[in-house]
């Protein structure tokens, strides 16, 4: 599953070194200029999950595999990007391809590093990105609201009637300065607007990069960002970019913990904002877990049996007859599949089967 969440941002607040940070595939250069990045960099991320060093503690497997996310780095917006100032058409058809919005946000105080728009305000940074998204959203819509109107003036076409009144009401809201996300549409509504891949109705998850003296309790900057965002049930990850960077560049795990302990981390922030992307995008995980390898496998939540077999092998959904599940609690409970399937513990399921974050299975399939 090629699922990638796109980091976003004005200039210079910190995207690329946040890149650099996650990526493990990939390094973004990060320099003090605006349009460092013009192309997107794509990264693939390990999705942390203490559940698989667990199961692979039981079944000492030859390797482990974790699930990943694609990170992609797109170039910083600037005001009037929905107008094509800064190569905007350009950097927002690049946010328009991924499913997830990490949006970057400066929360510190540096004069060596350029800043167009003034005094350090992440309230008002934030809101010049909304506005550019919520611009070309509205231009989107609008075009295709006229394309609608002629045919829902025609009486007897009562779908596109209802199609236009769903496109009007995101007119309405996207003037009144607000996202798309924030609008309620039923999945009967969201139809109107799927091939449209709005900018604004994308999920989002904010950091607010702080110096290193904020980044354990944040600072009036990311105060007021969370402050700002409350009503979005939006996330905000407070973190220093530069120092996850450091971090992650640490090859020798004594080194890597060494650091952390000194700034007094129990873990990389990167950790808890790969975890909460991965969420943000309404993932869940399973495993299979066998001497060969332990892995992790990622699905859509609500997936059935033989949709979750499929990322295995598409052979898997076609031939699929049944699949053994045991909960992960059960199987770290009693250590082994074995002792399991002993006190009755591994289930058979069938193709209704919706399968649960952290389920250990394994498919019957026949093609």
């Amino acid at each position: 599953m090629a699922l990638q969440a796109g980091i976003v941002g004005l200039p210079n607040v910190g995207k690329s070194t946040l890149f650099n940070a996650v990526s493990i595939s990939a390094k973004a250069q990060a320099s003090n200029y605006r349009f460092c990045t013009i192309e997107p960099n794509v990264g693939l991320v390990d999705v942390p999950d203490e559940r698989l060093s667990k199961l692979a503690e039981l079944v000492i497997p030859n390797r482990i595999v974790p699930t990943q996310l694609e990170i992609v780095d797109i170039a910083g917006l600037v005001r009037g990007a929905s107008k094509g100032e800064g190569l905007g058409n350009k950097f927002l058809g690049n946010i328009r391809e991924v499913d997830a919005i990490i949006h970057v946000i400066r929360c510190f105080e540096d004069e060596n590093i350029l800043r167009d728009e003034g005094a350090i305000n992440p309230v008002s940074d934030k809101e010049i990105i909304d506005t550019e998204l919520q611009l070309k959203d509205l231009d989107s819509v609008e075009r295709k609201a006229s394309k609608v109107e002629k045919q829902a003036r025609v009486g007897t076409d009562v779908k596109a009637k209802a199609e236009y009144e769903i496109l009007q009401r995101c007119i309405d809201h996207l003037s009144k300065g607000k996202s798309i996300r924030s609008l309620r549409l039923d999945k009967e509504e969201k139809y109107a607007i799927a091939d449209l891949f709005l900018l604004t109705d994308k999920p989002v998850l904010y950091v607010a990069n702080v110096d290193e003296a904020s980044m354990h309790t944040g600072n009036a900057y990311s105060k007021a960002l969370i402050e700002a965002v409350k009503d979005e049930e939006a996330q905000v990850i407070i973190m220093n970019n530069s120092i996850e960077a450091q971090i992650a560049e640490m090859e020798v795990p004594d080194d890597r913990q060494l650091f952390m302990e000194e700034y007094k981390m129990t873990e990389p922030a990167l950790n808890r904002l790969i975890r909460s992307a991965y969420k943000l995008l309404n993932l869940d995980t399973y495993f299979t877990a066998g001497v060969q390898e332990v892995r992790a496998w990622t699905i859509h939540k609500g997936w059935k049996a033989p949709q979750a077999a499929s990322v295995i092998h598409t052979d898997f959904e076609k031939g699929f007859i049944k699949a053994e599940v045991i909960s992960y609690t059960d199987f770290v409970k009693y250590g082994s599949e074995a002792a399991c399937r002993e006190v009755g513990k591994l289930r058979i399921e069938g193709k209704e089967y919706i399968v649960q974050d952290g389920d250990i299975m394994h498919f019957r399939f026949n093609v």
